[in-house]
């Protein structure tokens, strides 16, 4: 750079400023001025005025020594203008000084220049050094994201054509990142919804605005055999003036977490349901709704049919064996395809276990076993095998699974999947069979409490005889209701004829239900007919009652009434074991009970029993009842009583319809909460002559 003066003062010359360069003016300001051979400044640049703040009018013709370079430059500056005077081009790093005073580093090219006259001038070319430095740092850190970056990026311009695409990216969708250069990514991954992330991008351009966690799934060349996840975010591209340039785009393959968040929402799931199983299967101890609960749990959220079949002999185990023996029943069936032909599959069904089946081999073995296509005609009976070819044709997995109880094989649960559903993997199966275990218990309980049930019930039959005699001097009637859930009691009624046209009445209460329940009580019946044959009185039957309820065990109790009515005194002899006082209602409408001694339960060892003679005119109504009749949770003893003596107003009815006018009043729709016994005697009005 020359520090020579022209002789004339000024240069003799056109003075010049030059313009703008473009996108460079925004990206890289390059300052340009001129001097000529002797050093005065000819051209400057608007860039130049940008970067060192001298106007054009101000600096040209000036001396570039004085007005840009620092004094303690001023000979470093001479040794430069002379080698580039001659013909040399030069690149450095110098100061520069600005119109307020400071000094401006610069990245400086400095080249012989002619000017018009053909004389040798100074062309420089500078960049402010931050500038060049904060370019150079920007472009290291994008190629060193670009480079090194696990996420995919890419840059596509305004028509959404890649522009650059790093590996990561090109490894993503198994194309080479040059391959990508110009091309669409409709054009790139036709495996995945590509059109439907264009509309996002050229959003992204008319907006202005980025959209994060875009997700894509589909098929690439890098991996054609299995559907991966993408979380796709779009930035936009933009110049120093806001306009857009295109669109950055960002890709993070999120396959494995996603899978990992689905596996951890399906064992929750799991668990879920093994908690609802809990509370869901096994409400009741009835052996069908047991079943129906266990199929409702199972379809249609962990599959799309379950059939539960029981085996013949367990659920009639007094049948011969011989006749039972490999038959099954379906006693519970739901499935989702509404074309499946429900008569084939009804509940009800028997029919015979193929000798060698797989059927054979999980009811033998207790093992449960994925079932292949032809496996299931032999499972459902080979008469409805072909009506449910069309249907079985739709399955895409099944498992049979034995229900196993205390040792025993009940029988078996099948649940199948369609071909539209993802088939039972191995959780899915550990989770199947741990419900057919939880299962097969309740199953069990049922099973085992309907056998008992029916086993009381038939012990009740062979113990009592509820029709009641013919009796001088009195009409009988009565009534014997097991509880809502058809549990069997003790409480039982009886009437027996006596010497002189007499009749015992007995009413009678054991505590408990079942089978023992339903023994002691046939034990009180066989003891009371037995001692009022011998015309014992009430009193010393119920004396004796307490001594075989006693015997019994210290755990047995009972309570009893004890009445003989005679027709010629129109009285009732009454004695009390701890029961409920009986009921008396005149033809008048006048209801009274019993306020004589209550006496002592049976099987306390007290045996503090008296009686009490109660008038029964003509009209007149002995009600002898259980605590199950007026005791009820949402009413005490008191109310329950109330109720009953208003439901005795009216006695001119048959006695039938006034014993159902009495338990439809004091009992719930939904049935009794304890097993009821009635009797009802009354003494016939006088017949008119």
């Amino acid at each position: 750079m020359d520090t020579h003066e022209s002789t004339s003062g000024a240069p003799d010359h056109p003075l010049t400023a030059v313009g703008y360069a473009g996108v460079l003016r925004d990206l890289l300001p390059i300052a340009l001025w001129r001097t000529d051979e002797e050093g005065h400044i000819v051209e400057w640049s608007l860039a130049a005025q940008d970067v060192l703040g001298h106007l054009p009018s101000e600096i040209m013709g000036r001396h570039s020594k004085p007005a840009l370079v620092p004094e303690a430059n001023w000979e470093l500056a001479e040794r430069l203008s002379r080698r580039v005077l001659a013909g040399e081009a030069l690149v450095a790093t110098l100061p520069v000084r600005h119109r307020d005073g400071h000094f401006v580093q610069m990245e400086m090219w400095l080249s012989p220049a002619a000017d018009a006259r053909g004389r040798t001038g100074i062309l420089a070319i500078a960049v402010e050094t931050s500038t060049v430095l904060h370019m150079r740092d920007s472009l290291a850190a994008l190629e060193g994201l670009f480079s090194q970056s696990p996420i995919g990026l890419a840059l596509l311009n305004t028509d959404l054509r890649f522009l650059r695409v790093n590996e990561a990216l090109a490894r993503m969708n198994g194309v080479p990142a040059r391959d990508h250069l110009g091309k669409r990514l409709v054009d790139i991954a036709p495996g995945i919804n590509a059109a439907a992330l264009e509309t996002v991008m050229r959003q992204v351009l008319a907006d202005g605005e980025a959209v994060v966690d875009v997700r894509r799934t589909g098929h690439t060349p890098a991996d054609p055999g299995r559907e991966r996840i993408w979380s796709c975010s779009y930035a936009p591209l933009l110049d120093g003036a806001g306009r857009p340039l295109g669109v950055v785009a960002s890709l993070i393959d999120i396959t494995e977490g996603q899978q990992a968040q689905i596996e951890a929402e399906r064992a929750r799931r799991r668990f879920a349901l093994l908690a609802e199983a809990g509370t869901r299967i096994g409400t009741t101890l009835d052996l069908r709704q047991t079943a129906e609960e266990v199929v409702a749990l199972l379809v249609p959220r962990l599959a799309d049919s379950a059939d539960v079949q029981l085996r013949e002999e367990v659920l009639d185990p007094e049948e011969a064996a011989a006749s039972t023996h490999g038959l099954l029943r379906r006693v519970a069936v739901s499935f989702t395809d509404p074309a499946a032909p429900s008569e084939a599959l009804a509940v009800g069904l028997t029919y015979r276990i193929p000798p060698g089946s797989v059927y054979e081999s999980v009811i033998a073995d207790g093992r449960p076993m994925n079932l292949y296509l032809t496996d299931i005609p032999a499972l459902v009976g080979e008469a409805h095998a072909e009506r449910l070819r069309p249907y079985l044709a739709g399955l895409g997995s099944a498992r049979l699974v034995p229900l196993v109880a205390r040792g025993k094989v009940l029988g078996a649960v099948i649940v199948t999947r369609t071909r539209h559903r993802e088939p039972f993997d191995e959780q899915d199966c550990v989770l199947v069979d741990e419900l057919a275990a939880r299962a097969a218990l309740n199953v069990d309980n049922a099973l085992m409490y309907t056998g008992q049930r029916e086993a009381a019930l038939t012990l009740r039959r062979s113990l009592t005889n509820n029709a009641l005699p013919d009796v001088p001097g009195l009409d009988l009637t009565g009534r014997y209701l097991p509880t809502s859930d058809h549990q069997v009691g003790g409480d039982w009624f009886d009437a027996i004829a006596l010497p002189r046209g007499r009749t015992g009445l007995v009413i009678g209460d054991v505590m408990g239900h079942g089978i023992h329940a339903a023994a002691v009580m046939g034990q009180l019946r066989t003891t009371v007919r037995t001692l009022a044959r011998h015309d014992v009185p009430p009193d010393r039957i119920l004396a004796s009652l307490d001594a075989a309820v006693a015997d019994l065990g210290e755990n047995e109790m009972a309570t009893c009434v004890y009445a003989i009515h005679d027709p010629a005194t129109g009285q009732c002899l009454i004695a009390r074991a701890g029961h409920p006082p009986p009921a008396v209602a005149d033809p008048r409408g006048k209801v009274t009970f019993l306020d004589g001694p209550p006496g002592t339960p049976l099987g306390t060892g007290v045996g503090d029993f008296r009686t009490e003679h109660v008038p029964l005119g003509p009209g007149g109504l002995l009600v002898l009842y259980t605590d199950g009749l007026i005791e009820a949770r949402d009413r005490d003893l008191d109310q329950g009583m109330d109720q009953l003596a208003a439901s005795l107003l009216r006695l001119d009815r048959p006695l039938d319809e006034i014993c159902d006018h009495i338990l439809g009043r004091l009992l719930p729709d939904e049935g009794a909460q304890d097993d009821v016994a009635v009797l009802l005697a009354r003494a016939p009005l006088p017949t008119e002559t």
